[in-house]
């Protein structure tokens, strides 16, 4: 009995692990989609995020306040979102970060990164300070029947019981299905190719005739997109408040780079190693050093492969 008591232990971690690591996943994709193709280190990413988690709970205090469907309209509000937090990308890259990227920065002294990192900072503290006097500093999450229940596995004659929550899982398969859109729009779409050749060469791209600007437009509004989706499916059973973005910023950029920059399959596999490793490590950690075993293994993971686990060295997307 003590030890099927250990397997259940350790299956529960490893659930738990990876429903954390698709969403995870799914935030180090949205960036990893951005820098792949932009070059361009948005520090204002998790803010983002923080934004699309207020617009889920209001979405759902507004359409389902108290209602047993309320995890189903938080999906919907998500697909929502997505679509607003694209027009929010594109403007914001028309305004702001093309101002620093794109065509103008190509052949520059610094390709634009100097104000490219001072650019996104600032635009951080502004959302994260605007969030703050908005909707104030008490932690909230979206209220929704899901985030209390589970399903219940059985296994060995009913000796090992692994229990999934439901919101988790069902906003971790979210996830995956919003990275496979992706993936699919990357691979067999016009303008995935166009994206696709401005991240590997954008001059030649340039000189093809490709709207270089465009591209990086369309990309920085498909990256806070999936990121949006990300922030309302968490959401659904994670406190948060408006500096939730700045933790989560620094896994997506792990992520990213642990799976291998420039690559959205390589970032979301990140994502999940992350979650993984952040959830098997309370079997030797406390949960406080979570993040503690994250960056070890990140950084065993560089000095091995320092174009990360799953890139390559000449590979941009």
């Amino acid at each position: 009995m003590a030890f099927a008591g250990q397997i259940e232990a350790l299956l529960q971690i490893l659930a738990a692990g990876l429903l954390l690591g698709c969403l995870y996943g799914l935030m180090c994709a949205g960036l990893g989609l951005i820098f792949g193709i932009m070059r361009v280190i948005n520090f204002a990413q998790g803010e983002f995020m923080m934004l699309a988690m207020y617009a889920g709970l209001t979405g759902v205090a507004l359409l389902a306040p108290g209602r047993s469907w309320a995890f189903a309209v938080a999906m919907l509000v998500a697909c929502v979102a997505a679509a607003l937090f694209y027009g929010l990308g594109t403007l914001t890259h028309w305004a702001l970060v093309s101002r620093v990227s794109g065509a103008r920065a190509i052949g520059t002294a610094d390709a634009g990164h100097t104000g490219q990192l001072i650019l996104t900072l600032g635009l951080s503290l502004v959302l994260q300070n605007g969030g703050l006097m908005l909707f104030g500093s008490s932690p909230v999450s979206i209220p929704n029947d899901a985030a209390i229940r589970s399903w219940t596995l059985e296994f060995a004659e009913g000796d090992v019981m692994l229990f999934v929550n439901q919101a988790r899982a069902l906003s971790a398969l979210m996830a995956v299905a919003a990275v496979v859109l992706t993936v699919l729009l990357m691979s067999r779409t016009g303008i995935g190719r166009q994206l696709r050749a401005v991240a590997s060469n954008p001059i030649a791209a340039l000189y093809m005739g490709v709207n270089v600007d465009r591209a990086f437009r369309t990309a920085f509004g498909i990256g806070l997109a999936l990121t949006a989706v990300a922030g309302v499916c968490v959401a659904t059973f994670y406190p948060f408040q408006a500096y939730t973005g700045f933790d989560f910023v620094i896994i997506m950029y792990a992520g990213v780079v642990l799976g291998g920059m420039g690559s959205v399959g390589g970032a979301f596999l990140g994502g999940l190693l992350i979650g993984l490793v952040q959830q098997l490590s309370t079997l030797v950690l406390p949960p406080q050093l979570q993040n503690t075993a994250v960056f070890v293994v990140f950084l065993a993971v560089l000095l091995i492969r320092p174009q990360g686990l799953f890139g390559r060295g000449v590979e941009r997307a």
